[in-house]
């Protein structure tokens, strides 16, 4: 008897110590901070070079500066966003990020199977019905874009720029309305030429409407189309310097084509996502509802690096125009009908 208490309890150890070690993350997790945040990517990935890196890099900064234990999952194809969302879910994770308005079906779906979770959603509203348990973050990306279509405005020399859209999708347009809002507002004579790959990665796309756009008289071409924006740094890098630009998105895109890149519209999302674990960290964030960022909030600017290649007095102007918008003296459209209602006005 006494042989078979010590061997009970030698099997004890043995199986809590491997309960430890199947906990994985979770025990980790605890020793790290009591908290811990998953992201979910869409198709475009963790490196696009666009919101999914930007998001994630606000992970990095809320485990550098908060302890918070961090872990990103790629989806590959639209298929995969459940079960990532479900994966982190079951890990117990205390915030859980999706990325892209792609994602917002598979949010609601898992934060209403798993009500206890706390959830997050970059670039959607979720069409206004937010779950109790989810904060949805956006930006007022035509307010960025309208400061775009300015610089491409003064800076063209051929009369004629471009845009490049991902999917079709309303956020996407806002894009593409603001920028045309912002070269109309400069300067009513340069004509747009708009052009969607209906895809955030498929870079080879993007270059090939690139190359159409430049080669029918574009010298400046902004796009928000993710990973298919690649294809436009490719594209440009072949022409010549000083004559052919691009404009990029979401983050400083210069280094994809230092000599090529006109401006950035940047949104600090990277920011946002780290003040929303910060305060929930602290327990001072209620989540269920919208969180907006525009030019008031500073949650989109024209990139550092733009000064390098646009003119101090077009940044000069841009700036007036960027104060009217934050202090709402000018109200940038959105939509098609809104911008129909701004170049009439």
């Amino acid at each position: 008897m006494k042989r078979m208490s010590w061997a009970s309890l030698l099997l004890a150890c043995c199986v809590f110590l491997l309960s430890a070690c199947a906990g994985g993350g979770n025990a980790n997790q605890k020793a790290k901070g009591d908290f811990s945040a998953g992201m979910v990517t869409d198709t475009g990935g963790l490196n696009d070079e666009s919101f999914n890196q930007i998001t994630y890099a606000g992970l990095k900064r809320a485990q550098k500066e908060l302890g918070i234990d961090i872990k990103a999952l790629e989806s590959k194809r639209d298929e995969d966003y459940v079960p990532n969302l479900t994966k982190f879910a079951r890990e117990n994770r205390n915030m859980i990020w999706g990325v892209g308005f792609k994602i917002e079906k598979a949010i609601a779906d898992v934060a209403n199977q798993f009500p206890n979770a706390q959830f997050g959603i970059v670039d959607s509203d979720m069409g206004g019905k937010i779950p109790k348990n989810v904060t949805a973050v956006t930006f007022k990306e035509e307010e960025g874009s309208f400061l775009m279509g300015m610089i491409a405005a003064l800076s063209t020399k051929t009369g004629k720029v471009g845009f490049i859209g991902g999917i079709s999708s309303p956020l996407i347009k806002k894009f593409e309305v603001g920028y045309r809002a912002g070269v109309h507002a400069t300067n009513p004579k340069v004509k747009v030429q708009v052009a969607y790959a209906e895809s955030f990665n498929d870079a080879t796309k993007g270059r090939s409407l690139a190359k159409a756009m430049y080669d029918g008289g574009a010298d400046i071409i902004y796009h928000a189309a993710g990973g298919v924006g690649k294809g436009l740094f490719d594209e440009v890098k072949t022409r010549e310097k000083g004559k052919y630009w691009a404009i990029g998105v979401d983050m400083d895109q210069s280094r994809l084509a230092p000599d090529h890149t006109l401006s950035s519209m940047i949104k600090r999302v990277d920011v946002a996502v780290f003040n929303v674990m910060k305060a929930q960290q602290q327990k001072k964030h209620k989540a269920g509802k919208l969180l907006q960022f525009g030019l008031k909030e500073n949650g989109v600017d024209y990139a550092p690096t733009t000064s390098k290649h646009v003119k101090p007095d077009v940044l000069k102007r841009v700036d007036e125009f960027k104060q009217k918008v934050a202090n709402k003296e000018l109200i940038v459209p959105a939509t098609e009908a809104d911008l129909k209602q701004f170049m009439q006005s």
